[in-house]
């Protein structure tokens, strides 16, 4: 049988959680033993961030890339047919006209399955990208947009170009002071 492997579903954002559920129900009411399923799982990559609300840090869970679903299955006519088909999938994500699998250490990656990782303090995830626009929800720049110049990762800081009069003007903020415009 050939391979499966990891592809990547654009969806109706919001929908993430009801797509993987719909493809879950596929996979149960497929006939075939499970070692013969062309589509063996579905999965929302979500992961545990902090956030401030109300002024307390907060532990709640975050999808890692909303609108995208992750399944796991064999490429063919039939399996493409029955994912296109499903309510609330806009594509797979690819270049062409074929579906691109993901690379293994990407899905590694995303399953949490590190290779030999080193015993540090752990650096938080800052979900932001130099360049992007931003939000700042708290602090005395709250309601204010302006763009990411730099990400300082071991401080979970971000310094943020914000117009002030007219004038850009750097700030350094807290990465939980924002948000993704």
């Amino acid at each position: 049988m050939t391979d499966h492997r990891w592809y990547a579903i654009q969806t109706t954002a919001g929908h993430e959680n009801k797509v993987r559920s719909l493809i879950d129900r596929r996979i149960k009411d497929d006939p075939r033993p499970d070692d013969e399923k062309p589509i063996r799982q579905a999965l929302v990559p979500t992961q545990e961030v902090v956030e401030i609300k109300n002024g307390k840090k907060v532990t709640v869970e975050r999808k890692i890339y909303p609108g995208y679903v992750l399944v796991n299955m064999v490429l063919n006519q039939e399996t493409i047919h029955v994912i296109n088909g499903i309510q609330g999938v806009i594509k797979f994500v690819g270049t062409g006209r074929l579906p691109m699998p993901l690379r293994p250490e990407e899905v590694n990656r995303l399953l949490g399955i590190e290779e030999a990782v080193k015993e540090e303090e752990p650096q938080e995830q800052i979900p932001f990208l130099v360049g992007q626009v931003v939000e700042i929800t708290e602090g005395p720049f709250s309601d204010f947009s302006g763009t990411v110049e730099e990400v300082i990762p071991d401080k979970g800081k971000v310094r943020v170009a914000v117009s002030l009069f007219g004038r850009p003007t750097s700030v350094e903020l807290d990465y939980l002071q924002l948000k993704a415009h």
